[in-house]
């Protein structure tokens, strides 16, 4: 979702706790209102020394200051809507309350009770004031599984426990309440949504990921980022499980411990996007110029492919649709670069990034055996596979063959190829692939091994 206002730019505000590791709290907050496009503001409650592993240590902020902080925020820049995370104490509860009711921003509150590492971020005594005080002026509350039993009193092992304990918590007060099902032990994540028209599960694949630090509150932050842009609070919420899924989906492998999720990886997946196509543009400016491709365009053409990030799906790869062809002494392409542009070469590099998942680009030319040996003689690592060892269902299944023959190839010789190259079969044109991590890459690979093959 990439968004710019030409006009006031929505504001939203969190209070909650700073994470010096960079994965929850106010960090992962104003990431979140970023990549839906609002103005992030802060109001900061406690500064807490956490990495991946462990909350070292808590420090509170004077009440005073956080008062001041939203007072300030609110009366100059003026708050679309809020939402709460760590507040640690009834105290600040207190404060936070009154401010809500002072200044009647929608409300989104996280009740955040223990961390990811297991630390305590709500004093036990404080349970019952974010109960009678916060809860029923909030917009939408979004606890998860523990949270959600200890608001309500409902031991949660399955949906209809968390549809109940969504509808006790609905009736202290708040328009919306979302039970977060991440805890919840089924093949997909769903979440209960309890509201005035009534009980409604959204889902999503479940992740097996390590990287979940701070899901809760990107999960309330983009709630909170998308009511301040206009969104009805359900829509807000079904947008931000789509959002959230990416960002566990793309999560950040740092640390030692639990890794935070990517709020920004919908807006990387865009950039992602656009460079591909551009990156395979040049490429394809790049081969054109060379004299000697024409010698290398195969009877079934020419592509060269570039994959998104973890990608997943043939979509998930650019290339050239309808390929490259040599006419009248020129490359020349039918259509410019388009997600699922090749089938062939899309899978085989899909394929090569299940181990190497740097490498995300991949072309075809000719076999020679001369550019065999030229790959070889300029350094480059060249493994290769014969057909003729295909297992017969691997062989008679659409679009098996290419995905078994890198592989195969990349199991046996356990490093990273430059080239995989196979001599054909039967109805099969003999085939050399060149993979690099990105288009230029893998052209520069291209013309360096034929200029030494046709010196």
């Amino acid at each position: 979702m990439v968004w710019i206002n030409r006009g006031k730019v929505p504001v939203a505000l969190t209070i909650a706790g700073s994470d010096s590791g960079g994965g929850a709290g106010i960090e992962a907050d104003l990431k979140s209102f970023a990549a839906v496009g609002v103005h992030g503001t802060v109001a900061i409650t406690a500064i807490t020394a956490q990495n991946t592993v462990e909350v070292r240590r808590i420090q509170e902020i004077d009440l005073d200051v956080i008062r001041s902080q939203i007072e300030a925020v609110a009366d100059d820049i003026g708050v679309d809507a809020a939402k709460t995370g760590m507040l640690y104490s009834s105290r600040v509860i207190q404060v936070v309350a009154e401010s809500v009711e002072e200044y009647g921003f929608p409300l989104v509150v996280d009740p955040v009770i223990i961390a990811k590492s297991g630390a305590r971020l709500l004093k036990e005594e404080a349970i019952e004031t974010l109960i009678e005080r916060l809860i029923p002026l909030a917009t939408v509350v979004t606890p998860n599984r523990f949270e959600a039993e200890e608001i309500s009193g409902v031991k949660i092992t399955c949906l209809a426990e968390a549809s109940e304990a969504a509808r006790r918590i609905k009736r202290m007060g708040p328009k919306v309440v979302v039970v977060k099902g991440g805890h919840i032990g089924r093949e997909e994540s769903a979440d209960v949504i309890c509201y005035d028209e009534g009980l409604r599960t959204i889902s999503t694949p479940r992740i097996d990921t390590n990287t979940t630090h701070g899901t809760g509150c990107s999960f309330s932050a983009f709630i909170a980022g998308l009511i301040a842009r206009g969104y009805e609070e359900v829509e807000a919420v079904e947008e931000a499980k789509r959002l959230i899924y990416e960002a566990i989906k793309f999560g950040i492998p740092v640390g030692r411990g639990h890794g935070p999720v990517n709020p920004m990886a919908e807006i990387y997946k865009e950039s992602e996007k656009w460079r591909c196509y551009v990156q395979l543009m040049e490429a394809y400016r790049r081969l054109r110029k060379s004299p000697k491709i024409g010698e290398v365009v195969p009877e079934v053409r020419m592509n060269i492919v570039y994959a998104l990030p973890y990608a997943e799906s043939v979509s998930d790869v650019y290339g050239f649709p309808g390929r490259l062809t040599f006419v009248e002494g020129e490359l020349r392409y039918l259509s410019p670069p388009a997600p699922g542009g090749s089938s062939h070469m899309a899978r085989a590099v899909l394929e090569y990034m299940k181990k190497y998942p740097e490498i995300r680009s991949c072309m075809n030319i000719r076999f020679d055996s001369r550019i065999v040996e030229a790959a070889r003689k300029t350094g480059f690592k060249v493994g290769y596979f014969s057909r003729s060892e295909e297992p017969k269902e691997i062989r008679e299944r659409e679009g098996g063959s290419i995905p078994w023959g890198v592989r195969t190839t990349l199991e046996r010789m356990n490093m990273r190829l430059d080239v995989i190259y196979d001599e054909g079969g039967l109805g099969r044109e003999p085939m050399i692939r060149i993979f690099g991590k990105d288009p230029l890459e893998t052209v520069k690979k291209t013309l360096k091994i034929l200029d030494e093959a046709f010196k």
